[in-house]
């Protein structure tokens, strides 16, 4: 736990040590543009205006103060001068942004929010609002952002008649009047608990046809339920879906109604007949202390009826969020099929271990972590490097290189001989030329953890592909904090097992069964090596395998000689210079053998699927059309679990086929700049990824890692009936 905590403390000082944003009245960061405007000139005794302004990229948004079933509002913390306060942050109408199954209130395009500057009377001079602000920006993936920000005006003493017309004033102008009023006290408005959730009358004294409710409190309503308006004489009656964890009905609604005609009111309405709307109370200016130079507080948040979801901190999701996800994704990550093999030989490693002394034992855990952290931090420093160079990577990109390929392939066949019995180097073997993993002393510990990260690298484990996406779109910082927590979630495993020496006790002591149990290990390597020469057959050909399978030949004649002759020095030798030529073999013969054609965009399996590409997607959506695209290869062996017990079931085949939706394949086998870029757009950075492109939506919903033939059928139910029947209408007629 000394470990981990040291750990802990390296990447919270290496995030501290990150470089602020310079100070001033704006910034532009990837997506948005945010500024501190004040409308006049200068501010004055007493309370004046001013606001947070967000310009958005298209198709990216940031957070109402109920983010909904995913996100985060903006936050501001103040530093001001003495007799200057800041009200929090106020929050115009939102818009429901549906993701998936979820859906999410927040705002496109631009937004603006408004607070108050509070003037004391005796405040002279020039005021100057320092503020650092965070948020979080989205669009099928999210990017916590922050700035810190600072703007100035004089003090007015007293009236200082025409001021000069400031460049934000136009801003306000346009946005301040966006913000949702009182309730008139002619509205009045109830609601009743149903079967499902709660009928809420609204009565305005005219016949009402739209309304939308957003909640203010998390986790009463169920946010993507479509909310069904029913006319009356007097206003409407609206029916909500209730959370399915809500376990008491409550006594009240609070939160934003929207009518028709942009007419929006917070309110609060409470269980039984309709009765005269109350008015949200107005949250407390608590943001800053008058007495205080340097105060900080949040602008949203600070409130009940700025409170987000029971159970978050307080501020947005990021680096110590993704990397706990990343940590999971760790964990998760033993459990996966090309993990699997070495797990079986660091038991074995374990069992062989069994009886040293206790701090031999956690010494060999500890080393067996750091192996798998070097790997690790290796790695970053190339994807960094790459990144630099203006390299587009991705999770396991060394799998699209036939020489690594081959020679893995290689390696784990030379493995497998000496698992099988044909000669004796020890447990594992982690590189081409040697026995570093197979020695029992803490160089095979480091290595195993080394051959551990080289075959993790093709899988991407549930909750790691939003946290390495999220990695590799940071600073180097940030990189390197994301995949030490990813690292040491693939570690963890083990080190515990070492740290809690009792646990060893039931594994088996060493014996004769242990030969039984290496031969048996040697299946799993020998059934690894077929499915790494089915990769390179697909990728790269017949000729390509042979290559192959003349160097399994040739490794086969160096285990024999150091089966025959084990203790004999010139059969090192020979064995050393046919392990070379193997490797010669394995990096001239890509360059030699390997022929790579893009196979063409409008060739249709016999399953339906066919080639991606990003101006097919576009191509289909046009013409109404939802397109599924499996972002895969074929050394992902998640990918292949997936396709098996999801995509290829009967079931969801019928559900494909009923909505007329367009399956696309993004084989990523082979590095593909256009696979990539389209991965980094959804916030990914390898596969498994998957994607459903609806006609009119900009954005495409995501799946998780993992599927279930309910996941999938599931989505494509909650695809728009209106794009699926017209496609499907479409298709009838054809």
């Amino acid at each position: 736990m000394r470990f981990f905590r040291l750990i802990l403390a390296l990447a919270g000082l290496l995030t501290a040590a990150a470089p602020a944003v310079a100070d001033s009245s704006s910034a532009d960061l990837p997506h948005v543009h945010v500024q501190l405007i004040a409308p006049g000139a200068q501010f004055h005794p007493g309370t004046d205006n001013a606001g947070l302004y967000f310009k958005l990229e298209p198709g990216w948004h940031v957070y109402w103060k109920n983010p909904g079933d995913a996100g985060e509002p903006p936050h501001i913390k103040w530093t001001l001068p003495q007799g200057i306060t800041a009200g929090p942050l106020e929050f115009p109408v939102p818009k429901r942004l549906p993701l998936g199954p979820l859906m999410d209130f927040g705002y496109e395009d631009e937004v603006l929010f408004p607070f108050q500057v509070n003037v004391a009377a005796q405040a002279a001079g020039s005021a100057v609002l320092h503020a650092k602000v965070d948020w979080l920006v989205c669009r099928g993936s999210c990017i916590p952002e922050k700035a810190e920000l600072e703007i100035a005006r004089p003090i007015a003493l007293g009236d200082s008649g025409s001021a000069a017309v400031q460049p934000d004033q136009g801003i306000w102008e346009r946005l301040a009047n966006k913000l949702p009023q009182p309730p008139p006290v002619s509205l009045k408005i109830g609601f009743l608990p149903t079967a499902t959730g709660f009928r809420m009358t609204v009565n305005t004294g005219h016949r009402e046809t739209e309304a939308s409710f957003f909640p203010a409190d998390a986790d009463i309503l169920s946010n993507p339920a479509p909310q069904t308006v029913t006319p009356t004489t007097t206003g409407l009656t609206l029916d909500l879906k209730k959370d399915d964890n809500l376990a008491a009905n409550p006594k009240q609604l609070d939160g934003l109604l929207q009518l028709s005609g942009g007419r929006a009111y917070e309110l609060i309405a409470a269980a039984g007949a309709p009765r005269v709307a109350r008015a949200v109370p107005e949250p407390s200016a608590t943001a800053s202390e008058p007495t205080s130079s340097a105060s900080t507080g949040s602008g949203a948040g600070s409130n009940a009826a700025n409170s987000t979801k029971p159970g978050r901190s307080g501020s947005p999701p990021g680096i110590f969020e993704a990397a706990g996800l990343a940590f999971l994704g760790g964990l998760i990550l033993n459990l996966m099929p090309c993990v699997f093999p070495v797990l079986f030989i660091k038991g074995l490693s374990l069992v062989q271990s069994g009886a040293e002394e206790r701090h031999k034992l956690r010494v060999h855990g500890f080393v067996y972590a750091a192996g798998v952290l070097v790997s690790f931090w290796a790695l970053v420093a190339v994807l960094l490097a790459l990144r630099d160079a203006g390299a587009h990577l991705g999770w396991g990109f060394q799998f699209q290189s036939p020489v690594f390929l081959s020679l893995m392939a290689a390696l784990l066949f030379f493995l497998g001989l000496s698992l099988a019995g044909q000669f004796e180097i020890g447990l594992t073997l982690t590189s081409a030329g040697g026995s570093l993993a197979a020695k029992q002393g803490y160089t095979g510990s480091f290595f195993t953890g080394v051959l551990a990260v080289i075959v993790a690298t093709p899988c991407t484990a549930p909750f790691m592909g939003a946290a390495i996406g999220y990695a590799l779109s940071q600073s180097a910082i940030v990189t390197f904090v994301v995949f030490t927590a990813l690292a040491l979630g693939l570690a963890v495993p083990y080190v515990a097992l070492t740290l809690q020496p009792a646990w060893t006790r039931i594994l088996p002591r060493p014996g004769a069964w242990m030969e039984v149990l290496k031969q048996a290990v040697s299946v799993l390597i020998f059934g690894t090596v077929i499915w790494l020469a089915w990769v390179i057959a697909n990728a790269y050909g017949a000729a390509m395998v042979a290559a192959l399978l003349v160097s399994f030949l040739l490794l086969a004649i160096a285990g024999w000689f150091l089966g025959r002759w084990p203790a004999k020095g010139w059969a090192t030798v020979v064995a050393g210079v046919i392990l070379a030529t193997v490797v010669a073999i394995v990096a001239i013969a890509p360059g030699q053998l390997v022929t790579i054609s893009s196979p063409s965009v409008t060739a249709v399996d016999a399953k339906g699927w066919q080639p991606w590409s990003a101006d097919a997607v576009a191509r289909d959506q046009s013409q109404g059309r939802p397109v599924f695209v499996d972002f895969t290869a074929s050394w992902c062996l998640s990918c292949q679990v997936n396709e098996r017990v999801a995509l290829g079931q009967p079931e969801v085949r019928k559900a494909f086929a009923d909505a007329n939706v367009v399956l696309m394949r993004a084989d990523w086998t082979q590095h593909d700049d256009a696979i990539t870029q389209e991965l980094e757009k959804l916030g990914r950075s390898g596969v498994p990824t998957y994607a459903i492109y609806v006609p009119g939506e900009n954005q495409p919903r995501l799946l998780p890692e993992v599927l279930t033939p309910g996941i999938v059928t599931s989505a494509i139910a909650q695809l728009p009936h209106s794009s699926t029947q017209t496609a499907a209408a479409a298709s009838n007629q054809q």
